[in-house]
Order: C-alpha cells, then sequence, then structure tokens
C-alpha cells in the first residue's frame, strides 16, 4: 500500500512540472466557480485518489480508493437541467481484518466497488433570492468484484442539493437516503448520506475548499464523518482545461471497526468541458 503513495505522490509531482499555462482565459474564475457547484451545467470528469489507514477491529488496516465520476448534465427543455453524476470505485486495500493470536489477516483485495449513481432535476435559473437546487433519485448498484470490497445488493432512494454562490463564496449541502431492494438474502441497507460544503474561489482560479461526507448506518446505528479540506488550482494542459487537487482528511466519527481513523490524504484530478 505504501508503494500505492509513493506512485500516487510521484504523479502528483509529475503533473506539477508540466508547462502549464496558469491564466488561461478571462473566465478562468467563472469556471473553477462553476466547478464548485455539483450540479452546474457542465461535463467534468473527476478522478479522485483517497488513502485511509488503521482500519479494522486491530487498526491494522489500510484502503487506496480511486473515484471515477463523470458528471454529465442533459438540457430536458428550456427551463430544466437534469444532472447526472456517477461514482465508480476502484478499491485496494489490506490487513482489513487481522487476528492478533494468529497473526493472519484476510491478506489484499482489489477490484470494483459498488456503482453509486445520482440523478438531478434542476432549474436553469437560480430562484429570485439566488438559491440553486437539484432533487432526483438516487441508486447502488452492485457492481463489487468482491464481497470484501462492496455488497450485492440493489439500494435505492431520494437525493437532493441545494446551495448559493456569492462572491468568491458557494456554500450549501447535498443529501440522499438509500434503501435496499431486489435481494432478501444480502444485508439490508439503510444509509444516510450528507455533505455540507464551503468553498472559497480566487480570481486566478485557486479553490480552498471545506466539506464532511458523513455517512449513517440505520442497520448498525452506526456514523462515518470524514472532514475533508482541499485546494486546487484551474489550469490548462494544452487546450485542455484541468482541475489540480490535493487535500487532507480527519475522521471526526468512526463507529465501525471497517471505517478509517485518524488522518487519510486526497489528491485530485478533474478534466472540465465547458459548454
Amino acid at each position: 500500500m505504501t508503494k500505492n503513495i509513493i506512485s500516487t505522490s510521484a504523479i502528483a509531482i509529475s503533473l506539477s512540472m508540466i508547462p502549464m499555462t496558469a491564466v488561461f482565459a478571462d473566465n478562468s474564475e467563472e469556471v473553477a466557480k462553476k466547478l464548485a457547484n455539483p450540479i452546474a451545467n457542465m461535463i467534468s470528469l473527476p478522478i479522485q485518489y483517497n488513502y485511509d489507514s488503521d482500519i479494522g477491529k486491530y487498526d491494522k488496516g489500510d484502503k487506496s480508493t480511486v473515484n471515477i465520476q463523470p458528471v454529465i448534465p442533459f438540457s430536458m427543455n428550456d427551463e430544466w437541467n437534469l444532472i447526472t453524476r456517477t461514482i465508480l470505485p476502484v478499491i485496494w486495500q489490506s490487513d482489513i481484518t487481522y487476528d492478533p493470536v494468529t497473526g493472519k489477516s484476510t491478506g489484499n483485495q482489489s477490484g470494483l466497488g459498488s456503482t453509486s449513481m445520482s440523478l438531478w432535476a434542476s432549474p436553469k435559473a437560480p430562484t429570485d433570492s439566488g438559491w440553486i437546487w437539484g432533487a432526483g433519485a438516487a441508486f447502488l448498484i452492485p457492481t463489487a468484484t468482491d464481497d470484501l470490497i462492496g455488497g450485492e445488493q440493489w439500494a435505492a432512494g431520494p437525493t437532493g442539493i441545494v446551495l448559493k454562490q456569492t462572491g468568491p463564496w458557494t456554500y450549501g449541502g447535498l443529501a440522499n437516503h438509500v434503501w435496499s431492494f431486489a435481494n432478501d438474502n444480502n444485508a439490508k441497507v439503510s444509509s444516510t448520506y450528507i455533505q455540507p460544503f464551503l468553498t472559497y474561489v480566487t480570481p486566478d482560479a485557486w479553490t480552498y475548499a471545506l466539506n464532511t461526507e458523513s455517512t449513517y448506518n440505520w442497520e448498525t446505528e452506526e456514523w462515518a464523518v470524514p472532514i475533508n479540506f482541499m485546494v486546487s488550482k484551474l489550469v490548462k494542459v494544452g487546450t485542455q482545461l484541468v482541475s489540480l487537487q490535493v487535500g487532507a482528511r480527519y475522521w471526526a466519527a468512526s463507529d465501525s471497526d471497517n471505517t478509517p481513523e485518524g488522518w487519510g490524504a486526497r489528491f485530485g484530478l478533474t478534466f472540465i468541458f465547458p459548454k
């Protein structure tokens, strides 16, 4: 797993050395603000790497996750957009379960995790008071290639998002709740996801973001609450707009043995395709 961290860090350093034009257009700040809006009318492809450790009953496990999460908007009519976001996780983990007596663990697993998808119907124009909102459905799709990195249960439920952009600030929140269906032989799913967020964008397209990605499992009555702080920069590589991101997270609540503890790291690349 250390090799994964070193490799990812090397990639981030290498990317930082590629010749780039930081001031590439008069609208760089505008594009960065759109990127701070999860339901902006803009196609983007975030690829996000997360590293977490101290997982399992004896805190022996660690985990790397690469989330591939395309955001694609569709125009439904003159007044409404449909925003789609799919999150496909690719996971590497080791020693998540560990027996201190025998010294044995479940070893290493890698593969695809469960895919999540959100669909939001959102008005093209903000409200009179400047609020932007969307509502729709969230789905959990059992694409996991290993039982130890994802479940086999389908789940679905409502999702909503509301935010406001004032000057350099973007603030708001996203939430969903999914219930399992279609397969009674697997563990039940009843999970709430809450993500309040606060973002500041500078005139030269630096972005500072703070959020939580909190999950509450109603079946086990357990919280998982990571607090994330990220810094990103919008640049241009050739003709392609890219946002480079680095950040840290702290697990403020970790009720389950399978949830990380302490500090983690996040790196990201977002490819942007403004309309």
